[in-house]
């Protein structure tokens, strides 16, 4: 029979991960919190007034919505096949199609940014076979359609793996069962597949949602004027303004805003209730 881990023990282990947690998390967000309430040492709310009485703000905060939203419905019409498919597949073969799906996830999204110019552009190879083949051109980047594109690329993965372990943790006696009993594989699927996959379904929902809040290269790359989002005006409050102040209360309220959604979610899905 184990023995209890003594508290000493357990400050042994956990010690140099709550130090790497507190210097390398709570400690800048600290500091973003206490910038967001000062001027020159001065205690002030002037910046959050600023913000919320500012039009851009405004729209860039309900653009910031709107492009995480759309990004993570699409991630997850994408990748749930994705997912039914590599569970449904030997598990010789599933390593093999796990490393497709992480491969671009491997890549920066920097890099991905700049290859998606280079195929989504005026002479990217779309319109380049678009026009081969005499049809119309389309404006697929420097607008909202490119910045959906790329931050689904970048998605993706997060989507996948959350509904692949919920399919994989399905007992297969219960299709058996419904094959017996004479159900299609449409009916079995939306009967039995996609509603024990709602707990998967609603946490890539949270994950990708709450990840696409904080995109920054996607937007700025493939986006236009439009496009700005929240990680985006920050830039542009410490690089082109220099209102720290402003910029810091813009990360507090992104951060918060993140929190919220993630525990409204949780509640309305079910998975943030008490075991």
């Amino acid at each position: 029979m184990r023995s209890k881990i003594s508290g000493a023990e357990s400050l042994a282990l956990l010690g140099p991960v709550c130090a790497v947690m507190v210097l390398g998390f709570l400690v800048p967000v600290g500091f973003i919190f206490f910038r967001s309430f000062t001027i020159e040492g001065v205690f002030t709310v002037a910046g959050f007034t600023s913000l919320f009485t500012s039009p851009l703000f405004i729209r860039v905060f309900w653009t910031t919505l709107e492009i995480s939203l759309m990004a993570s419905v699409v991630s997850i019409v994408v990748g749930y096949p994705v997912a039914l498919f590599i569970s449904r597949q030997p598990e010789k073969y599933r390593s093999l199609y796990l490393i497709m799906v992480l491969f671009p996830f491997w890549t920066s999204i920097l890099v991905k940014s700049f290859a998606f110019v280079i195929i989504l552009g005026h002479e990217g190879v779309i319109n380049a076979g678009l026009r081969a083949l005499g049809l119309q051109e389309f404006e697929m980047i420097f607008n909202r359609f490119g910045v959906l594109v790329g931050s689904t690329n970048y998605l993706i993965p997060f989507a996948v793996f959350p509904i692949l372990t919920n399919l994989l943790s399905q007992d297969a006696n219960l299709l058996k069962a419904a094959e017996v009993m004479g159900a299609g594989p449409l009916r079995i699927f939306w009967r039995i597949t996609f509603p024990l996959t709602a707990p998967g379904v609603s946490a890539a929902f949270v994950l990708t949602f709450v990840l696409s809040l904080g995109l920054f290269a996607t937007p700025a790359l493939l986006g236009g004027r439009r496009d700005m989002m929240m990680a985006n005006l920050i830039d542009f409050y410490t690089r082109d303004t220099l209102n720290w102040n402003a910029a810091s209360a813009v990360a507090v309220i992104l951060l918060l805003t993140s929190a919220v959604l993630l525990v409204l979610v949780s509640r309305i899905s079910g998975t943030g209730k008490p075991a």
